[in-house]
Order: C-alpha cells, then structure tokens, then sequence
C-alpha cells in the first residue's frame, strides 16, 4: 500500500458509500421513520461493522470460500431470504409515533453490524476494496484500506440518515409514508437482485 493510492482509493470509498444501496436505504428509511437520534446506533453500527467486514475479508474470509464453495453459495441464498425478510418489514412498517406502534424499533447498532455479512453491496465493495488496494494483503495495507473506508462511509451513510430525517415532515401523513416504505422496500430489492442472481 502506498500513499499514491490514497486518492483512487477515496474516491472508490466514496462514490461506493454514498450510492444507493440496501445501507443507505435502510437508513433513510430508518431515518424518515424513528427520526435521527433512534437511527444513530444504526449509523454508527454500519460504519463500524463494514470497517472490521474489510479486516476479516482482507485477512482472508475469502479464502474459505475457496476452499469450501458451497459456503458462498449458501451465503447468498441467506443474503436474499434476510433481504426480502428486511424489505418486507419496511413495507409494512409505519411511524411508531403516528401508528402508536411500541415494538417498532430500529436496527441496533449490532444488528445493524452484522447486516453487513448477508449485505451483498457490502461484500461486493469489502473484496473490491481488499483485492484492487491492499493486494499484499499485509495487515497495515488491510487496516489502511478499511481506516480510509471508515472515515468516508460515516458522513457518507450519515447524509441518508439526514436525508430521511428532513423528510420525515412531509412524511407526517399516514399515506405518503405507506408509499414511501413501500418504494423503500421495491428499492432495497432492486438495489441487491443484479447482485444476487449474478452466477
């Protein structure tokens, strides 16, 4: 790893962490949803456990499913059903505030994660990231790649939060927030469908 590829590298950080993806949908929904304080250990679960998702693969996660490659494939049928599961639950979901709702709650910061192992976006840029910028696969080289990541992805993830957030006022009617998890949820699928029928 040298300093030359700290510019590409944040630019493939960036550009990755704020295009739409099952992350940054779920949290603007969380946002629109329980506001900006309840989606904070989301947030922060999300950066944090993408951040260690590029350890563990970089040091070598990948290598199991080399040698065991039906893991990969078990992987992804389990990505796909917590998806639709996910998707699901966001189409249904009302405001706690407004449905009078008290078991709706947000992601936890270690549910949120843990989302990052059956996310097929977090995989997809985690093996990316480790196999194009830290191709020693040295552990400096892997923990310099994941740093750069986690001080991108947090602003980066945190715009959707405040993207929902600000929306949540026009979302105060009960209808337009059924239309808007519902097309939350069409979104989340379509954002991980290409990736999960890839052969």
């Amino acid at each position: 790893m040298t300093l030359e590829l700290l510019y590409p590298l944040s630019l493939f950080a960036l550009v990755s962490s704020i295009t739409p993806g099952p992350n940054n949908l779920m949290l603007m929904s969380s946002g629109v949803n329980f506001g900006l304080r309840k989606t904070v250990p989301h947030m922060f679960g999300v950066a944090i456990g993408f951040t260690l998702m590029i350890v563990g693969v970089g040091l070598g996660v990948m290598q199991l499913f080399a040698f065991f490659p039906h893991t990969y494939l078990g992987l992804r049928i389990i990505c796909g059903l917590y998806l639709l599961y996910l998707a699901w639950k966001i189409a249904t979901s009302a405001s706690p505030v407004k449905s009078h709702n008290a078991e709706a709650q947000p992601l936890t910061f270690m549910q949120a994660a843990l989302f990052q192992w059956v996310n097929p976006k977090a995989w997809a840029m985690a093996i990316t990231a480790t196999s194009v910028y830290a191709t020693d696969t040295y552990l400096y080289s892997v923990i310099f790649v994941a740093a750069v990541f986690g001080i991108i992805n947090l602003p980066c993830i945190g715009l959707w939060v405040g993207m929902g957030h600000h929306l949540s006022g026009f979302l105060n009617d009960f209808k337009r927030l059924r239309i808007f998890n519902i097309l939350m949820a069409i979104l989340l699928v379509a954002s991980v469908l290409p990736a999960l029928l890839r052969s």
